[in-house]
């Protein structure tokens, strides 16, 4: 009796251990290093980051970039998919530093109080995260396993993207000058895996791909939606390459 009581104790941790594991919001801040909000917001992100549970990217755009410093770390991509939420929520909002969360709300990047209330207030959306993505990475290559629909919604973008966990950048001239800022989940590739349509998935990735992107960790995730029109995050997880 005693070892089936034990037995059950132990499966009990474990599955509370897992359940603690999956991500209660994607955090995505589109930053610039030519805006003078920004700093606070970056270093923000980098206190979310040691959270476990929520899955952090810096994302840095280059419409600033006519100030006078352009952007090391901006992608034209970045300030695309900045557009494309604008467009999906209808509101036009595109401005730095904004955080979007889940897919879905945006706030000041530099309000930890709206990013909580907003994590809140989507975790309460259909479908929002109820996807268990596993990530393993062992040796050469990175692997990703997406399990099957228990319920709608049932079709997604699956997208990997290489991180770089701190990124440091002196910035030299704009509304920044003179400053250090760090960065923190740099992304610095968007890979589209496959689509997702309610059944179970795996994808296989040479890690090659993701440190020859110049990151050293790696965020997977599955969005409803499209790229050009995205939606809410129905899952996600990020993993070291170290």
């Amino acid at each position: 009796m005693k070892r089936a009581a034990l037995a059950a104790l132990a499966s009990a941790m474990m599955m509370s251990a897992a359940a603690v594991a999956e991500p209660r919001a994607v955090i995505e801040l589109f930053t610039s290093q030519g805006c003078s909000s920004c700093p606070a917001a970056d270093k923000l992100a980098g206190e979310l980051a040691s959270d476990p549970s929520l899955v952090v990217m810096s994302l840095s755009v280059d419409y600033w970039d006519y100030l006078g410093w352009k952007d090391t770390l901006a992608t034209p991509g970045h300030t695309s998919r900045q557009r494309a939420y604008s467009k999906s929520r209808g509101d036009r909002e595109v401005y730095t530093p904004q955080v979007v969360i889940n897919g879905t709300a945006h706030v000041i990047g530099s309000d930890k109080g709206a990013i909580e209330s907003a994590i809140a207030q989507t975790r309460k959306q259909p479908g929002v995260l109820s996807l268990p993505v596993t990530l393993t990475v062992s040796g050469e290559q990175i692997t990703v396993s997406i399990p099957a629909a228990k319920g709608a919604p049932t079709k997604g973008e699956v997208w990997l993207c290489p991180i770089s966990r701190n990124v440091s950048v002196e910035i030299g001239k704009g509304e920044n000058s003179g400053k250090v800022v760090t960065y923190t989940n740099v992304v610095r590739r968007w890979v589209k895996l496959g689509d997702w349509n309610g059944t179970a998935r795996t994808f296989t990735v040479p890690t090659r791909d993701v440190t020859g992107a110049g990151g050293d960790a790696v965020a997977v995730i599955v969005q409803a939606g499209s790229k050009e029109a995205p939606a809410g995050m129905l899952g996600a997880t990020v993993a070291s390459l170290h």
